[in-house]
């Protein structure tokens, strides 16, 4: 019984990883009904971004702050340069540019980092654990990135439900065109929600280094997880996000109980029974 217990702990914080790198997704399909294809290797680049700088001696959580902001312009910069001009009822083009930026990514590390595994030195955090009584512990930094998956969320809702510009976001979500009759530029909108999910891809990249080994070609596999844990929540809602990454997490640390081999296909198949019970997700928002 103990190891079952210790068993679903693993797999809820796992799902605090998998629940952060939902989140900037779940943000950017709410507002702008895009699935952004390049989303697991932006967070990839969000880790080297943090490595390079950590390797030129900055301390490791100056570095995330120091990523943050980087990303954020880009995500600004990327939207209001390329993906505004191609946005509309035709879902085909805005595919193609992040399949193609998530090529262009993935190359772009492989040449500047090789392929080589790297990981995020965090000092004594990356080993230390919490007993919990009955032979069961926690780790530290994963219960960190589950607090602050928490933590980023709580951030989000606060900036969506309690700010202006949060009632414009909600705006245009609902109805971009009533909001655009309404003064609202959805444009600089749509870049700002970019922007927010960029951020939220650095915080997402920290802790992928920092729980494991990562490499230029993890991307896709990331943007997957993301995939499954905002389907799984329901679109467009942020609680429903993080039961989505714990329901991915708990699936996989339970398949690996059964049979390491299963680890990963227990998290697809956790995902395909939620979407044959409930094909709009656990907590799904209205959305047209």
């Amino acid at each position: 019984m103990l190891g079952w217990i210790d068993t679903v702990l693993q797999g809820i914080l796992l799902g605090g990883l998998y629940a952060l790198y939902a989140t900037g997704l779940s943000v950017i399909f709410g507002i702008m009904r895009l699935v952004n294809l390049a989303h697991g290797d932006l967070i990839v680049l969000a880790a080297f971004l943090i490595l390079a700088l950590a390797t030129a001696g900055v301390p490791i959580v100056l570095a995330l702050v120091i990523v943050v902001p980087l990303m954020f312009a880009l995500g600004y910069a990327l939207q209001s340069l390329m993906l505004n001009r191609v946005l509309g009822r035709n879902i085909l083009p805005p595919l193609l540019i992040t399949f193609g930026l998530s090529i262009i990514v993935q190359n772009g590390l492989l040449e500047s980092f090789s392929a080589d595994t790297r990981f995020l030195n965090v000092g004594p955090l990356q080993g230390a654990s919490l007993p919990l009584g009955g032979g069961i512990a926690v780790g530290v930094m994963p219960l960190i990135c589950l607090a602050a998956s928490i933590a980023v969320i709580l951030l989000l809702n606060g900036v969506f439900y309690r700010t202006a510009v949060g009632r414009a976001f909600r705006a245009t979500s609902d109805d971009v065109e009533i909001a655009q009759l309404m003064g609202i530029n959805n444009k600089t909108i749509y870049a700002l929600t970019m922007g927010i999910a960029l951020a939220v891809c650095a915080v997402a990249g920290f802790f992928l280094g920092a729980r494991a080994n990562f490499d230029p070609s993890i991307g896709p596999a990331r943007l997957l997880y993301a995939f499954e844990a905002v389907i799984i929540g329901g679109l467009g809602s942020l609680w429903g996000t993080l039961a989505g990454g714990i329901v991915v997490g708990v699936a996989q640390t339970v398949g690996a109980h059964i049979d390491p081999e299963w680890q990963i296909l227990s998290g697809h198949v956790a995902f395909l029974i939620v979407l044959v019970i409930r094909p709009r997700g656990l907590f799904p928002r209205a959305v047209d």
